[in-house]
């Protein structure tokens, strides 16, 4: 493997969960949005390491984690989670800190398993509420993500996907984006990239490993999974939480321009907790792990404080 992995590889009963942890103090746990891994977190993880233990994490089939069972709901990838941070032996209780669909997980690991929880940082999460009975366009977002996803590991099978990560390397991004759509029949259009983290966000010295995760076809099948079962994920975040989350610190962050709607979920996310607040990334879209980390930053000090009982 040219990029190792950073951190460790820790047996979660029948496959490997990689986890990074840097710096000392409260433990704060990081979870990715849908297409994204412990990397997606370089920005912040370096920061929140300077006041705090710092842990990103990678699902099953992300990252340096081994492929996992099926199907891949946030509930079962929180309870993989909560295997994960025991078994490495990272102190709890947990301040989390999920984008987008890891705040589905983080949501229902804090419901699941409140005594290991200290607090939640919400990044533009995912509204469970949403994806319950998703809109047409959404439904056909979701197949759309499906197929695409059925065609990156086919294509990783067949070594292609080896072919377009070489190019991207190489700074060839019109021809790699043309094999990648060739492959697909055309299918592939600009709009899709949605399903993965904007490579070009993140940090230089990343996008090495990126451009490795997906060669491999346990990323795309993963992937597919959790896009497929969105509703399900859904559900099992709103049966984890229906009274909301007490007293429990909690910061929600909204990227900039949200629209009403989101704006009104968002407010009633941090209105859930009697020591709820709502953040918003003034200069941030829905990547604000890379786009303003220190925004995130800050409400994981603030909410490790709250924990703490020194805010």
């Amino acid at each position: 493997m040219k990029y190792p992995p950073p951190g460790r590889l820790v047996d979660a009963g029948g496959h490997r969960l990689h986890i990074h942890s840097l710096g000392r103090g409260p433990t704060v746990v990081f979870e990715a949005a849908l297409g994204g891994s412990s990397v997606s977190w370089s920005l912040v993880q370096r920061r929140v390491a300077e006041f705090a233990r710092a842990c990103a994490t990678d699902r099953a089939g992300f990252g340096w984690s081994d492929a996992g069972p099926m199907p891949r709901t946030a509930g079962r990838i929180a309870d993989e989670l909560k295997v994960l941070v025991e078994r490495s032996s990272e102190l709890a209780p947990y301040v989390l800190v999920g984008h987008s669909f890891g705040g589905l997980v983080c949501r229902i690991f804090a419901g699941r398993y409140p005594s290991l929880t200290a607090g939640l940082v919400l990044v533009d999460p995912a509204q469970p509420e949403d994806w319950l009975v998703p809109s047409a366009h959404e439904q056909r977002r979701i197949d759309r993500g499906v197929v695409l996803c059925r065609y990156g590991a086919r294509a990783a099978r067949l070594g292609i996907a080896r072919a377009v990560s070489a190019l991207v390397g190489a700074g060839a991004l019109a021809p790699a984006w043309a094999l990648a759509r060739s492959f697909t029949g055309g299918e592939l259009k600009a709009e899709d990239q949605w399903v993965l983290t904007p490579f070009l966000k993140l940090p230089p010295e990343v996008r090495g490993p990126v451009r490795q995760f997906w060669t491999q076809s346990r990323f795309f099948e993963a992937l597919g999974s959790q896009i497929e079962t969105m509703a399900t994920s859904a559900r099992e975040t709103l049966a984890a939480t229906p009274d909301g989350f007490g007293d429990l610190p909690l910061v929600t962050i909204s990227a900039h321009n949200p629209g009403d709607h989101r704006m009104r979920q968002q407010t009633a996310i941090a209105a859930s907790s009697t020591r709820g607040r709502h953040v918003i990334a003034s200069t941030s879209g829905h990547w604000v792990p890379m786009d303003d980390p220190g925004v995130i930053v800050r409400a994981v000090e603030h909410v490790v404080k709250g924990a703490e009982g020194t805010e």
